[in-house]
């Protein structure tokens, strides 16, 4: 599964395995309509392995940190389960050691799906799938959101209470433990915005410049900000007066990675009009964007999550002969920019993945750069190394 994909469940009782080159804790949280638990014993972890219809399983024998999920035994108002991990060690990352979550039938062992978030940074704690009603029946979605402030951060948003430890008592006055140990923290509560955290970038500030791998929320104050965008892509032409034919390009993928549509040149509109291209440009002379690729968000199929934006060279040149390709998101109402990324670098390939919009399991979209570097000259060619990259 990519980010922000769905599957259904073909099973009543499933187990979700979590595993990682670092040493894991798993929890689950049963959740309402609204997000939140419905007390602090909707928080199921490894001091707490029993709830209504999830059980956490610890590691054991080679088998890795798990929970559980009975939907038939799950209380009604649950509408659906969170299945977070956290790293053991509160002073490392997730960064080059992304968790992969395998969801297997309880009964059976029959795997179901997995999903393997996208690169991760200072990330010290994940929600890593979810497990939802909806309808009649029930799905795994992949999430892959996450915290800097590790499990607390999570249990904190989803309304469990979390309380910072008395460092000025003695050991032997100490109160008992909660039911959930926050991560080492400095002598005194650290401000919700402390120096160094990791925070969702979004566009409440206005105007982001984006590096590679670097990501951006569509939303503000809290709410999704556009129904509709463009991304213009742009480049100078080659000195010595030689021209390069470049093409810019948006394919969109499904939850499996498989590629639904393409809007390049050869075919300006799909998913009626959704996605439409400007049309082609064959020199990249002139100012301003040399393409570009409306995209109706709120009009997209909901078998899309994800959606990638390459530049190939029709002509064959390499990039080395490319000056200052860039890419940038804009209002499509309004014509303001609102996010940029600019290649630092060119290599002697003939296309290049610029940025992924994804959309997340809470329907917002995230937009990273990309910038890797490929051998592919039109956009057919560029499926699969995109699909590599969500």
């Amino acid at each position: 599964m990519t980010q922000g994909g769905n599957a259904p469940l073909t099973a009543t009782r499933v187990t979700v395995e979590v595993t990682a080159p670092k040493p894991l804790d798993v929890s689950g949280l049963l959740l309402t309509e609204a997000g939140k638990v419905r007390s602090d014993a909707d928080f199921v972890f490894f001091n707490a392995p029993e709830g209504p219809g999830v059980t956490h399983r610890p590691a054991a024998g080679g088998a890795p940190d798990a929970i559980t999920v009975d939907t038939a035994a799950l209380p009604s108002e649950i509408s659906k389960v969170v299945v977070t991990a956290s790293l053991d060690d509160t002073t490392a990352t997730f960064a080059g050691t992304e968790p992969t979550a395998t969801v297997r039938d309880a009964a059976s062992g029959e795997v179901l799906v997995t999903f393997t978030p996208p690169r991760l940074g200072r990330e010290t704690a994940l929600v890593v799938v979810e497990v939802y009603r909806r309808g009649g029946s029930w799905k795994v979605r992949a999430v892959g959101q996450g915290y800097a402030n590790g499990l607390a951060g999570i249990a904190t948003d989803f309304g469990v209470s979390v309380e910072e430890p008395d460092r000025t008592a003695a050991p032997a006055a100490a109160a008992p433990p909660k039911p959930l140990a926050p991560p080492t923290a400095p002598t005194a509560p650290a401000p919700p915005a402390a120096p160094g955290a990791l925070t969702k970038v979004t566009l409440d500030k206005g105007k982001v410049n984006l590096v590679k791998g670097g990501s951006v929320s569509l939303e503000k104050n809290g709410k999704p900000f556009l129904s509709a965008v463009r991304m213009g892509l742009g480049w100078e032409a080659a000195g010595r007066g030689r021209n390069i034919d470049l093409d810019a390009s948006c394919i969109a993928f499904d939850a499996q990675r498989n590629k639904i549509e393409t809007a390049w040149f050869m075919k300006l509109n799909v998913f009626n009009g959704a996605i439409a291209h400007s049309g082609d440009s064959l020199t990249g002379e002139g100012t301003g964007d040399d393409e570009a690729i409306t995209v109706h968000l709120d009009g997209l199929p909901p078998e899309v999550c994800g959606l990638v934006f390459v530049v190939n060279s029709f002509s064959g040149q390499k990039f080395t002969e490319v000056k200052n390709a860039y890419c940038r998101l804009l209002d499509a109402g309004s014509g303001q920019e609102l996010v940029r990324f600019d290649l630092s670098h060119a290599e002697a390939r003939t296309g290049v993945v610029m940025c992924k919009l994804i959309r997340q399991f809470s329907g917002e979209w995230v937009m990273t750069a990309i910038g890797e570097y490929v051998d592919a000259k039109t956009a057919r060619a560029m499926v699969k190394p995109a699909a590599a990259m969500l």
